[in-house]
This record gives C-alpha cells, structure tokens and sequence, in this order.
C-alpha cells in the first residue's frame, strides 16, 4: 500500500509583493446642525482628526497618504514593479542560493531576474532580496512565477516555486477617423477615452508619421507669441471622459509628385500616448502603424496649385491647374473649356497638351473672369484622351468669391 509523502517543509521562505505608490488618504465625514442632538460635536472630532485637512475638514480628500491594501489594477502601458524576498527560516547556513522570476504570458515568458549567478550562502535570519520592473506590453492574463533552488548544509539540493497570477487591463479606448481633403492632404482625427476609474493627466498625444508624410499638429490656438493648448493649462482626462486630437498630413515633396505612391492603402504612422496617474505613476501607449485607403482619383487628376481668394468681377484672374496621369498607359491630351452662367474662360478651346506618361504631371496656367458676384463655383473643364477617345468632365473643382470693385460688395 504506498502512501503520500508528508509535504517537505523548505528551509526558506519565499515573499513576493508588488510595488506601487500610496494613495491620498480618504474619510466619510459626519456632520450635523448645530441645533441637532450631537451639537457641535461630529464638527470638533473632524478638526482633531489627524488626517483631515485643517479648515477643509468635511471635504473627503485628506492630507495623508495609505498605503495599498491590495494587488490593486494594472494597466496595458504601465511598469509593473515587484518586491521579491527569500528568507532563512532556518537555523542553518543554507548555500547555493538561486532565486529566478519569470514573467509568463499568452505569448511569450520573460525571465525579469536582475541576476542569474546564485548566491554562495545565507546564514539564519538573513534574506536575499531583489526588485524586478516590467513594461507591461500585452492584454490578459500574465503569471509571475518565482523559483527558488538551494542546498542544505547536508548537500541535500532542494527547489520550489510560487505562481501569482494577475490581470492586465486595457487603460484607454483608441479609435481614429480619417477625412481626405481635395489636395493630398489628410485629417486623422484620433479620439481618446479613459476608460478606467481614476483621472489622467495627459503628458503627450502625438502622431509620429510614417516616412512618406509630414505632420502638424492641430491641438493648439495661437495667441501672440506662445501657442495655448485647446485643452486648457490643466490636461486631465477624467474617468470615461473623451477627447478629439487632430492632425494634418501632407506628402513630402518627392512623394507627392509620384501619383502611384499615394494610390492603393497608405501607410499614415503611429500614435504615441503618455499619462500619468496615481502619484505620478507613468504608462506609455504605442499604436500599431495607421492605415487609409486613399482617395480614388481615376486615370487622370486635377488639383489646383493656385488661385486667388477674392476676384473683382468681370476682371480676368490667373489659376494654375495641374494635370497628373494616375494611369499606367500614355495619353494624348486635348483640353476643352466650356463656359457656364457666371463662369467665362479665356482662350482657345480644343488645346492640344500633347503626351502624358504614366505618373507624369503638368502645371497648366488658365484664364477666367466671373460675371455674377458672389461665391462662384469654378467649372467647365474637359480633357479628352485621343488614344482612346475617352473624356474626362470636371466641374466644381473650386470656388472663388467675386466682389465688385466700384461697391465694394463682397461675398
């Protein structure tokens, strides 16, 4: 008949406690009106209360620090920081002492051990203590697990191991819009929410673009010298509370004159988000790389590369049109203009621009005068492409406010 072994009891003793900032210390008050029973009593034990704050004894906040009673939360991008200490319960020297924490998650195990060389011997009442820090970088469940080998003066070698096991929660709530504008530039809008139970303070929010673009950030309103944040001096994002953060982005000039670069899916960058809560306790965020379809413009683009903001009417003004080949054939290009109500076009109709290659670009100066005042919508383009006798009709590509010179009568 076998029986169980009785459980070995281990000559060191193995604790683990994570480290984390002390909170403000937090009271319910008790009050009443004077011509109540207790009188002025409730009032006067608050004031000898130690831990209020003097002459704010009724607000819940006080003036001391708790430390944690518990685990407590841990969020994606914060630093996890654990106490780790192995102590001779014993009464003799125990030698070759060898303490390892790993780190197991749904992906990967993380030796966090600041040493892995063992400790030649520790006497009675002596411990071995050690302070592991981690990024926390995944969602889920994340086990600790610490593992402690040693040998008894009798040469006996001896092992056990802990397991703490503890959550990872999602601390903000990330989703992006992205809006195309008629040029090549493109509005993310990147909304932020705080979706845990404490407030945030907000210590950077900024869009790191990807190599092909430019980036300037919308976030702030200029007065005078200095730019002031739209969020005011003080930005705390308080628990389930939402905020917009928008941002241009604009080609670099090399990929801009390139029509096949920005076709297809793009590549914008990546948000970089830091806050700071408890204490000052700090976590960082790092989206994964932003993508947009980008804008479909057809075989052949037209954008404008200048017009004026204010025309006199009937007085012709000067606007540069650029035509690009978004295909990949060769064109032969005819441009005809057709007048509209309150738009006329200066020049011959049925131009001849000659050859196009695939990718290539011409900047285009036309002549135009508005006989209506007011905001005109500049229309009446057409291209026609010889090779396949296939026409392209643009209309509304932008518009432009007419004044009339003698009234001084704007738009």
């Amino acid at each position: 008949m076998d029986v169980n072994p009785a459980k070995q009891e281990h000559l060191l003793a193995l604790k683990v406690m994570r480290l984390t900032k002390p909170t403000l210390f937090t009271n319910l008050p008790v009050t009443c009106e004077d011509r109540d029973l207790p009188g002025d009593l409730f009032s006067q034990l608050m004031r000898e209360d130690p831990s209020t704050i003097k002459g704010a004894e009724t607000l819940m906040l006080g003036e001391m620090l708790t430390l944690p009673q518990n685990f407590g939360n841990i969020f994606l991008g914060e630093t996890f920081s654990s106490y780790i200490s192995v102590h001779n319960d014993s009464n003799q020297v125990v030698k070759d002492i060898l303490v390892k924490a790993d780190l197991q998650t749904s992906s990967q195990r993380l030796n966090l051990s600041a040493s892995n060389s063992a400790v030649a011997e520790l006497k009675p009442e002596c411990c071995i203590d050690d302070v592991i820090h981690h990024e926390v970088k995944e969602i889920g469940t994340h086990i600790l697990v610490c593992a402690v080998s040693y040998t008894t003066q009798y040469a006996e070698k001896l092992y056990f191991r802990k397991f703490f096991k503890f959550q990872v929660l999602k601390p903000l709530d990330v989703k992006t819009k992205f809006y195309n504008a008629e040029t090549d530039e493109v509005f993310l809008e990147a909304q932020i929410q705080n979706i845990t139970t404490s407030p945030m303070f907000m210590e950077k929010v900024s869009l790191e673009p990807s190599m092909m673009y430019n980036v300037t950030e919308l976030n702030t309103v200029t007065s005078g010298d200095a730019g002031e944040s739209t969020f005011g001096k003080m930005s705390y994002l308080q628990p389930m509370d939402t905020r917009q953060y928008l941002y241009c982005l604009k080609p670099k000039p090399e990929y801009a004159e390139k029509a096949g670069v920005i076709k297809g899916v793009t590549v914008i960058g990546k948000l970089d988000i830091v806050w700071k809560t408890n204490l000052g306790e700090r976590g960082r965020l790092q989206t994964s790389q932003l993508q947009r379809m980008a804008p479909g413009y057809g075989d052949i683009r037209l954008s404008l590369e200048m017009i004026p903001d204010t025309v006199n009417l009937e007085e012709p003004f000067d606007i540069i049109c650029k035509i690009t080949n978004c295909s990949e054939r060769t064109m032969d290009l005819v441009l005809e203009m057709c007048n509209t109500r309150s738009i006329h076009w200066c020049g011959v109709s049925g131009r001849q621009l000659g050859k196009l290659s695939p990718g290539a670009f011409l900047s285009l100066p036309l002549t135009l005068l508005s006989s209506v005042q007011g905001l005109q919508s500049i229309s009446g383009l057409r291209l026609t492409d010889t090779f396949l006798k296939r026409t392209y009709e643009y209309d509304d590509i932008a518009q432009v406010c007419v004044v009339c010179p003698y009234t001084n009568n704007e738009c």
